[in-house]
């Protein structure tokens, strides 16, 4: 009987995915949560079969060319009646050649704000000077690059975060010994489709896999990172791996010699996403972490893990003492209501059968979810969008025995910022009209932190088994802590192209501790800024 039902779900699995539609594209979209935003309506359509969950989209995907476009030609003179310098400051690429056989356009790319913290009474400031480069050679090949130097003065909490963990959140490590922090962040791509069915991308970039703001699965939280991605579509079915080399500053040295540098961990990642109907979408997950080099040797990438269409699981067991962590999850959304989508994640790190269901909170069953709800034109607003969401991840999760398998880079997490041991939820309301954009976000999040020198589960670079219970452990355990953030945003787009604009800013956050009391900080800024890209700060 078992057989008798495996075959059907089998048969029906491959019968959904026949029902060939859509070819993979090629030219990626730079993922930004704020811009994605804009595609709503063609992304969450319950008249279609798009596959949501995997990022960046592609531009010239056939559910997307036309809203793309109409974004990029936003506020174009179609007349062609304005000046050289005021269509490349509002409208046009800085250099650009379009031929029959390729395209090639570049950008100067600025970041410039000045803000005030008044709770220390500090200036804040960012000064970036970066530039794009992409293009198409034919049909098949697109390529992309950008690079950014960066020097910065930032508010006391994310200057405590640069302190303790070398890295500008979602950026990248530098020189940090001073109040001013100097640092440089670059993100190359080639994109590759040699038929409608697969896409081969090799990269320095970032990747995120789910629907809502956060991902428990895979975000792009931390720094970018080396990847050979294959992404290929058949129907119904969209199937994705990565194979990724990551940086881990943090993690012990194997010798003292200067000219190895940092340790270096590989991921194998996996994601199957099915459009089963209309309305609802199941996506599956794995990914197997493991170290570069260990103290007995060199390791180098595993081939064992160089196969597409495999469970992992089995091949990181074939070795009775391996080092390697894997983790398995699920992704689903449903799409409810028209411009309603309710969706979910779910990521299992690690667990024993027996433990699971006793309810007498062992540490090793650690898992992560999220759940949430996100539509567009809401009360029937155009371009009004909404999220709301809940998140969480038991203690210890998205560590291991030992760091370099940890799920991390760049001494940042793979998933979610706050790491592990915490429960969050967060609201996020976006709008748009015209060249004007607001956002408004707020979020609570509750977490423990560890005390007395002992690991209560939050941190993802620290030795799992170095707990100081067994049993009875429980989201929030340690220093219980509370965090309020909230932040709005108003910007006037000046070139759709590469997204200048004018950008106003405020952000109230407050973290309270029950050992040594609140912090707060509460900040105002003014910028010129410009590109496509998420640099996280709400934590």
């Amino acid at each position: 009987m078992r057989k008798l039902t495996f075959l059907i779900c089998s048969l029906q699995f491959l019968y959904t995915a026949s029902k060939a539609q859509d070819s993979t594209a090629n030219n990626v979209i730079p993922y930004s949560y704020s811009f994605y935003q804009k595609l709503n309506s063609q992304v969450y359509d319950r008249n279609s079969r798009f596959h949501s969950a995997i990022k960046g989209f592609y531009s010239d995907d056939s559910m997307l060319v036309n809203r793309y476009q109409s974004l990029m030609r936003l506020g174009t003179d179609s007349l062609n009646k304005r000046s050289w310098l005021r269509r490349k400051v509002t409208e046009e690429h800085l250099f650009q050649v379009r031929t029959p056989e390729y395209t090639v356009y570049a950008d100067f790319l600025p970041d410039f704000q000045i803000g005030k913290e008044f709770n220390e009474s500090k200036t804040t400031w960012k000064n970036t000077r970066g530039y794009q480069v992409g293009g198409t050679m034919g049909k098949k090949f697109s390529f992309y690059t950008n690079a950014y130097e960066n020097q910065g003065v930032f508010a006391n909490y994310i200057t405590e975060f640069i302190d303790s963990n070398k890295v500008v959140p979602s950026e990248m490590s530098g020189k940090f010994t001073g109040k001013t922090k100097d640092w440089a962040y670059v993100t190359a791509l080639l994109s590759f489709t040699p038929s409608k069915y697969i896409n081969i991308a090799l990269g320095y970039d970032k990747n995120f896999i789910g629907d809502g703001y956060r991902s428990m699965l895979l975000s792009d939280v931390a720094a970018n990172y080396s990847f050979l991605r294959l992404r290929a579509s058949l129907g119904n079915v969209q199937y994705q791996t990565i194979f990724a080399y990551m940086l881990d500053p943090g993690a012990p040295k194997l010798t003292s010699d200067r000219r190895l540098g940092d340790r270096a961990k590989w991921n194998a990642i996996q994601y199957l996403d099915w459009n089963v109907n209309n309305r609802l979408s199941l996506g599956f997950f794995q990914a197997v972490t493991w170290a570069d080099a260990e103290p007995e040797g060199k390791r180098g990438f595993d081939f064992n893990y160089v196969h597409p269409f495999v469970f992992l699981r089995p091949i990181e067991g074939s070795n009775g003492e391996s080092p390697d962590k894997l983790r398995i999850g699920l992704n689903t959304k449903y799409e409810l209501l028209e411009k309603t989508t309710i969706y979910g994640q779910f990521m299992f790190d690690e667990f024993t059968a027996k433990e699971i269901f006793a309810g007498n909170g062992y540490w090793a069953n650690k898992w992560a979810a999220q759940i949430g709800v996100r539509g567009s034109d809401l009360f029937k607003v155009e371009s009004l969008n909404y999220l709301l969401e809940f998140n969480t991840a038991r203690p210890y999760t998205y560590a291991h025995y030992q760091r370099i398998s940890g799920y991390s880079g760049m001494n940042q997490p793979l998933a979610h910022p706050l790491g592990a041991n915490f429960r969050e939820f967060l609201g996020i309301l976006n709008y748009s009209y015209r060249r004007f954009d607001f956002q408004g976000q707020g979020t609570y999040a509750r977490y423990g932190l560890d005390k007395d020198n002992l690991n209560y589960g939050k941190s993802v670079f620290l030795d799992n088994y170095a707990h100081p219970n067994d049993y009875g452990n429980k989201v929030g355990q340690g220093v219980k802590t509370n965090l309020y953030f909230a932040e709005l945003k108003a910007s006037y787009l000046l070139n759709p192209k590469y997204n200048l604009r004018l950008e106003v800013g405020g952000v109230y956050r407050r973290e309270s501790r029950e050992d040594i009391g609140a912090k707060n900080t509460q900040l105002i800024t003014f910028g010129l800024r410009s590109t496509f890209r998420n640099l996280y700060q709400d934590f």
